[in-house]
């Protein structure tokens, strides 16, 4: 039953601890080591079952409770610190890094279907997520004039636990969006902000809650209310759940709703991006926008997003982007094209590789790929997959020019790290580690730290780990109602001075959970061996369709149960943010053992490793980057293999002759005051490697730098006197594409005589038909390298050429050198692109010719 009023009753706290509203209102408090002591100091067993949520506890907590914390005196002496960091950190406003070469109203709108930040806020499902959420962290630490979109779901992703034969089930919490660290948006008459997006012809309503993640506006659209019908009121029921009916009016809201959402707001921003495909529609509207309030055609206003617009794609197979059949699309675009200035036709072809096939579906990912200057993967091995996933949106260009480059994934270090290490990296290492993460400086400093302090905390550490996890078992066999035996076993799984090594991330079969479960004879023997014991945690979730995944759970929780591994390798159920605390923080090692090239970073290797955890893992995803003697260990040389089975075979000897050798005799290894110092020095290797360059710091300064600033100042550029580069950006292009077919590269020469020694200049000419195009419309390249066996090249470089004269009318002399710099068979082409200035890359119209 309804209630016919619903209203909001919140507690009274004593004046004297006002300043905990602030301080619950704002995620801040998640890497603040005295804001958490804070909310654990009111009452630790009520901030544990309110899931470390601040509004929840005080929402909960007793009266008699607060009006005794307001006569505690430490406690305010605590609050009051807390609460003055917290508004120096809000008041500061300037930006180092940016340093004043931002244009004026630079800002960037910030898309993405998942956050994880909090684990009050269950928003997020995996590793979108949490880069999600450590982006918009370390966007606010740097004070990037940044801003938030996504979707507020009413269920987040599942709760796990697992049945008595092992088997995965999925439970769904509502989320109390009113007892949780965010606030619903009113105007200034008190009535709720609210957006309308087009859904088949019916208007879908969705209002818009904000929460501050430090310096940084999060807001996530709502459609749950009553106005709309059922159908569209679960339109952000869950996350990632339902069709793909369901799929696309969620990227709807999501990208068409979010620019309208930023609008309504007033919210003026020069640069988009898009994190991963699912807000592909974005651009759309914010094409639709710029025509309806500037008077811009299509074309002209394409071409200011896609000059501003950034995409980051996040897969590394086709099946795992979004696709949506024609019918779905037409049935949701028929009016919407009209308002775009375009037809049907023509917006499928954005949204396909090959733009005129009938029966191919849009892609979410093609089409973000179409409307963005700037395009990455997540690391240099996955942007190297998505230039040969996606080169045919570029036919007209070898593999290795396909615009894709890379900005490998980082964490937001003081989320994740331990505060017993902050502490002892602050003694050591100075508030640098914190306020400037990526300084390989400040990271030198791990040496000074005492072997004995380090190997003591990290000590702690893996004991504190160890209690939590057999709580937790304890509580999984309770409520599967198990023995007096099984909850003893449990108590008591696991010893805190075992080398102890982690799996946990998502069970999707490509990560291969089970490869450690090849031989199982030669794996028991790893665990019993008598002077060097390995102990195994696991923990993960199978996404809810994913019977292989679940498979891979209930084969590694039946192996639990055999008594050669009972408390020795132990399930941990329903891993979050919570959990993964505990893992990365107590973790000796942290196991990876992907089938590469599949995975596109990872980042969990990462938080462990900002702990003192060492990485052992294939080298895929950033480990290929990462990886070094000294500071952890690979598992194969890099290989990929088109037999998987002959892959599992060959990976899993190579991973148990690491266990059964270099990794245990390292860690048991003592001296004579009971340290193992070759360990303790690859900590502080890993930890001199790692830190500086694989954190959300780095990362997000790479984008300002390789993204935003560059699409600021196009926009800034564009924007100008009433949008008038963007009217002659778009004219510009659409003379272009119509006379493009008349360009060509007619004759190339050289004056080569035989062969050429090192560092010698090669001059080359090429006459150039451009027709109606002049020699500033276009880029003229020497493309040049080596050649392998087959006459093909093996890589290449490019020399700018320049026009010389114009030998006849629409026919032109173009002339360059360049010098050897490299010896063996060479070869060379001249390639000409369309190039403007307004465009930031000379493959962004993707039309190239070739002599």
């Amino acid at each position: 039953m309804r209630p016919t009023i619903s209203f909001e009753v919140r507690p009274k706290l004593p004046p004297a601890l006002e300043p905990l509203k602030k301080l619950a209102s704002n995620l801040w408090f998640v890497w603040n080591p005295e804001a958490q002591e804070l909310w654990q100091r009111i009452d630790v067993d009520l901030w544990r079952k309110s899931r470390y949520n601040p509004v929840a506890l005080l929402n909960q907590v007793h009266q008699e409770r607060l009006a005794s914390l307001a006569e505690d005196g430490g406690f305010i002496a605590q609050m009051e610190r807390a609460a003055s960091q917290l508004s120096q950190y809000m008041s500061t406003d300037y930006c180092p890094f940016l340093g004043g070469r931002a244009p004026e109203n630079f800002t960037v709108a910030y898309f993405s279907a998942e956050y994880g930040m909090a684990n009050c806020l269950p928003i997020y499902s995996g590793g979108l997520g949490m880069l999600s959420g450590d982006h918009l962290k370390s966007a606010s630490d740097l004070n990037i004039p940044l801003v938030g979109v996504g979707l507020a779901y009413r269920q987040g992703y599942f709760t796990q636990y697992l049945d008595h034969d092992g088997w995965q089930q999925e439970e769904y919490a509502a989320n109390d969006f009113w007892n949780m660290p965010m606030k619903l948006l009113h105007d200034d008459q008190g009535q709720e902000i609210r957006i309308s997006v087009d859904i088949e012809g019916r208007p879908l309503i969705a209002r818009a809650w904000r929460i501050d993640v430090g310096r940084v506006p999060l807001y996530l659209l709502d459609s749950g209310i009553e106005e709309n019908p059922p159908d569209l009121r679960d339109i952000t029921f869950q996350l990632y759940g339902g069709d793909t009916q369901m799929r696309i009016r969620q990227e709807i809201l999501l990208g068409i709703g979010g620019v309208r959402l930023l609008d309504k707001l007033g919210i003026t921003y020069s640069v988009i991006h898009m994190n991963e495909g699912h807000s592909a529609f974005a651009a759309l509207e914010r094409i639709r926008l710029l025509r309806q309030k500037h008077g811009l055609n299509f074309d002209q206003a394409r071409e200011i997003v896609r000059a501003t617009g950034c995409f980051t794609t996040h897969t590394p197979v086709p099946a795992g982007n979004d696709y949506f059949d024609t019918d779905l699309v037409r049935r949701h675009f028929q009016g919407y094209v009209g308002e775009l200035g375009i037809s049907m036709p023509v917006l499928l072809g954005y949204g396909r590789v090959h733009p005129t096939d009938q029966n191919e579906p849009l892609c979410m990912t093609v089409l973000a790929l179409r409307l963005s200057a700037f395009n990455n993967g997540v690391s240099e091995l996955h942007g190297q997959v998505s230039r040969q996933m996606w080169k045919d949106v570029w036919p007209h260009f070898p593999e290795e020019d396909v615009p894709i480059g890379h900005i490998t994934n980082g964490v937001h270090t003081s989320t994740w790290i331990n505060p017993d290490i902050a502490y002892l990296y602050n003694r050591y290492l100075g508030p640098g580690w914190m306020e400037d993460p990526d300084s390989d400086a400040v990271w030198q400093g791990v040496d000074q730290i005492p072997d004995s302090e380090l190997w003591q905390m990290h000590e702690r550490r893996r004991a504190q780990m160890v209690s939590e996890v057999r709580q937790r078992l304890v509580r999984q066999f309770k409520r599967r109602g198990g023995s007096a035996r099984e909850l003893a076993v449990c108590a008591e799984s696991l010893r805190p001075d075992r080398l102890t090594i982690v799996f946990a991330r998502r069970f999707a079969t490509y990560k291969r959970a089970v490869l450690l479960l090849y031989d199982i004879d030669r794996l028991a023997a790893i665990v019993n061996h008598p002077e060097r014991p390995v102990q195994f945690i696991f923990a993960g979730k199978a996404h809810p369709k994913d019977n292989e995944g679940k498979e891979f759970i209930r084969r590694i929780v039946n192996l639990t149960h055999d008594e050669r591994f009972r408390g020795k390798i132990v399930f941990v159920e329903d891993y979050d943010m919570g959990l993964a605390r505990y893992l990365v923080q107590g973790a000796d090692v942290w196991l990876n053992n992907p089938r590469r090239p599949l995975e596109a970073c990872g980042t969990s290797g990462m938080k462990a490793a900002a702990n003192g955890a060492l990485n052992l893992s294939v080298l895929d995803g950033w480990w290929a980057e990462a990886f070094q003697p000294g500071i952890g260990w690979q598992i194969g040389q890099g290989e990929e293999y088109e037999d998987e089975g002959v892959q599992n075979m060959l990976e899993a000897g190579a991973l148990y002759r690491l266990l059964e050798n270099d990794v245990p005799s390292m860690f048991y290894y003592r001296d004579d005051q009971g340290l193992p110092r070759e360990w303790i020095k690859h900590m502080k290797n890993c930890l001199r490697v790692v830190c500086p360059a694989f954190n959300s710091h780095r990362m997000v300064e790479d984008y300002v730098e390789m993204a935003y600033l560059p699409g600021g100042l196009r926009y800034a550029q564009l924007s100008r006197d009433d949008f008038a580069g963007a009217r002659e950006l778009g004219g510009w292009v659409s003379m272009v594409m119509e006379n493009w077919s008349q360009v060509q590269v007619q004759d190339v020469t050289s004056p080569i005589q035989g062969p050429l020694t090192w560092g010698q200049e090669v001059e080359v000419r090429a006459k150039v038909r451009l027709g109606q195009l002049t020699p500033s419309d276009v880029v003229c390249d020497i493309y040049t390298g080596q050649l392998g066996p087959f006459g093909l090249f093996t890589d290449r470089r490019t020399f700018g050429m320049q026009p010389e004269s114009e030998i006849e009318p629409g026919l032109w002399l173009f002339k360059g050198s360049f010098a050897c710099d490299a010896t063996g068979r060479m070869g060379l082409r001249v390639r000409l692109a369309p190039y403007h200035a307004g465009l930031g890359s000379k493959y962004s119209l993707g039309l190239a010719a070739w002599g």
